[in-house]
């Protein structure tokens, strides 16, 4: 109710508005995010959930961004930095005519301000740099989290990712060479995109072979990528994630550029020197949507709209810590709904993760999630107004989100592209009504982890497979066991519950594989994420992508990595079109114990460690990601910095 009340505030018909918020909320139909949950109805309204910034390339700009990242961190932020646009290490400095040590040293700043600065003393500070392919200082950047070297140039408490271009994939493909330049000589390539980055970029190759750019580096494009793979595979870091469907994707590209996502690799707004992103955040619980084995269009559209009104009511509300994150936010209005319960909806429609139907679910439930959202948007338009950019924008052309796949393959080439274009609903009357009547926000869906509020709601977090059937889940509050309630029912209608299943169950870490007395088509059903070729997630999340104007957090799972494996999943990543990809998830750093107490407990244990040998074309290297990968939902008690 305190929550309702709050996003009413400035409703005209404050009490009947927050009925209808509370009776979506309190039905978990629908939920907001974290941080909407803690300060809605406040003093102190820190609504948002994230901030995305742009480094300048000077010590003024550099010092100003840590100040605003710790400012934004005090008040429960988390951010994203882009830092591309800073010069290389080696690079001229006009005003001392001295050499740059590059934007490394500055990260080390970065990462220990995360650590002084927490989210408003209630969860520690979250901080991700991105940083572009062709940066001089990308190979170090590489190894930010490895745990040997000179540890004053390492960042243990920061995320990284990479910020790919498509000509750098073109390459990699190609097998030929790459070239690392310095901003600073390059400057016009952090906001190109596309066939003008390309033609710029092979400009400055030729100008470099000519001796007119002084800091370069010329390596083969797959050695690079061998090392981005291993690196993300030993530390989990840098994340993986392309910058040329985001932007040629983007509804708002006729007013910015795309330089980065933020700390969960959803949100894929614009961002410069003097416009900080910000992103609001909610989500859809998709299993109270459905009725009879399908989806409740009805009940769907009424909870999206009541949402969207929530999501663009936190603008107005929100608490800004600086100046530059009011004004674009302002401007642009942006939010980013979502949704939950995604695995919950299968097990509901017996349908395996791992299936076409699951890809054809994937694709329906996120089609009409978008439709009914752009629909509300448009809606609220009408009644309140345009978002002040919307003139020039794909939706002011009547190029909805699936129609800029087309401007993708244009640019990347269709040889490279492999994205589902078929749709099911009327979207030449939804896009001439958006033509006539406007959008109130730029942007409207974004997939989070809802690593919190799927808790809170009780379902499946996310688009997440299940992790295990029978795991225990540690956080601030203690350990919980946490079990598959879908697989125990269907195991008590089939006769097969009992204790000698418990404790097989438990044996396998939650897996139905091994277990001789299961039927095939539970195993199937209920396979758990490790057991499930990561590439139906990519391609379930190649349909939502479709749909979605900004991202979605994907987790990819590998119960066996190999430089194989890993190579084939992430370039499959880019050919689907997907914008990011999150962690690449090798084993989870808990399981439940194989043996029962009297009374059938469980007990929280670590895993055994193990040493995995992966070979990248001719270098072979040992390691135990056990410990090492991180993943906010399920592994790190302390992370809710989504949601």
């Amino acid at each position: 109710m305190r929550v309702a009340m709050g996003l009413a505030l400035q409703e005209s018909d404050k009490n009947e508005r927050a009925i209808e918020f509370y009776n979506i909320l309190s039905t978990f139909d629908f939920m907001s995010s974290t941080p909407t949950l803690f300060n809605a109805g406040t003093l102190h309204s820190q609504l948002s959930s994230c901030y995305l910034t742009t480094v300048a390339d000077d010590l003024a700009g550099i010092y100003d961004a840590l100040k605003e990242n710790a400012l934004l961190s005090k008040f429960a932020g988390g951010l994203g930095n882009d830092w591309t646009s800073v010069r290389a290490m080696g690079s001229r400095i006009k005003g001392t005519n001295g050499s740059s040590q590059g934007v490394i040293p500055f990260l080390k700043v970065v990462n220990d301000t995360a650590v002084a600065v927490n989210q408003g003393g209630k969860r520690k500070g979250a901080v991700c740099t991105y940083l572009e392919t062709w940066h001089a200082d990308i190979e170090e950047f590489l190894e930010l989290r490895k745990n040997t070297g000179d540890d004053r140039r390492r960042c243990h408490d920061m995320n990284s990712a990479n910020w790919i271009p498509d000509l750098f994939m073109k390459r990699v493909h190609e097998q030929k060479d790459w070239t690392l330049f310095s901003p600073s000589e390059v400057p016009d390539l952090h906001d190109k995109f596309g066939l003008d980055f390309e033609t710029a970029y092979i400009n400055y190759e030729r100008l470099a072979d000519e001796g007119k750019i002084k800091v370069f580096k010329r390596i083969p494009a797959l050695q690079l990528w061998r090392k981005m793979l291993t690196m993300l595979f030993e530390t989990g870091h840098p994340w993986i994630t392309f910058k040329d469907p985001c932007n040629l994707r983007s509804p708002q590209q006729h007013v910015g550029v795309v330089h980065s996502s933020n700390l969960c690799t959803e949100i894929t707004l614009n961002t410069n020197e003097h416009e900080i992103a910000v992103c609001n955040l909610g989500s859809i619980n998709l299993v109270n949507h459905i009725v009879n084995g399908k989806i409740d269009h009805i009940k769907l559209e009424r909870t999206i709209k009541t949402a969207m009104r929530m999501l663009d009511n936190v603008i107005d509300i929100n608490f800004y810590p600086v100046e530059k994150a009011r004004n674009s936010n302002m401007a642009h209005r942006p939010v980013g709904m979502g949704f939950m319960g995604f695995q919950d909806c299968l097990h509901l429609l017996k349908i395996p993760y791992a299936s076409i139907e699951a890809v054809e679910f994937a694709d329906e439930s996120m089609e009409l999630i978008a439709y009914y959202a752009y629909l509300a948007s448009s809606d609220l338009a009408v009644e309140r107004g345009r978002y002040s950019s919307y003139e020039g924008s794909l939706w002011s052309k009547g190029i909805l989100p699936h129609d800029s796949i087309q401007l993708l393959a244009k640019n990347r080439g269709q040889e490279f592209l492999d994205m589902n274009t078929k749709t099911r609903l009327d979207w030449d009357w939804l896009r001439d009504k958006i033509k006539r009547d406007g959008m109130r926000n730029s942007n409207c869906l974004a997939i989070a982890p809802t690593a919190t509020i799927a808790n809170i709601v009780g379902v499946s977090a996310s688009i997440e497979p299940t992790y295990q059937n029978l795991f225990v889940k540690s956080n601030l509050s203690g350990e919980f066991t946490i079990v598959n309630e879908y697989l125990i029912a269907e195991l008590k209608s089939r006769g097969l519950w009992d204790e000698v299943m418990l404790a097989d169950i438990k044996y396998f870490d939650g897996g139905l594989a091994k277990i001789d007395r299961i039927d095939q088509d539970l195993k199937l059903l209920y396979a758990t994420a490790f057991e499930i070729d990561p590439k139906w997630l990519v391609e379930a999340g190649s349909r939502r992508q479709k749909w979605i104007d900004q991202a979605q957090s994907l987790n990819l799972y590998l119960a066996q990595p190999s430089g194989r494996k890993i190579d084939e999943l992430y370039k499959f990543a880019w050919t689907k079109g997907l914008k990011t990809t999150y962690y690449l998830r090798t084993l989870g750093a808990t399981s439940a114990e194989k043996s029962t107490g009297s009374g059938g407990e469980l007990n929280a244990v670590s895993a055994d460690g193990y040493v995995i040998e992966s070979q990248f074309g001719n270098r072979t290297y040992n390691a135990s990601p056990a410990t090492d990968v991180k993943f906010c939902s399920i592994d790190n008690a302390e992370c809710e910095s989504c949601q």
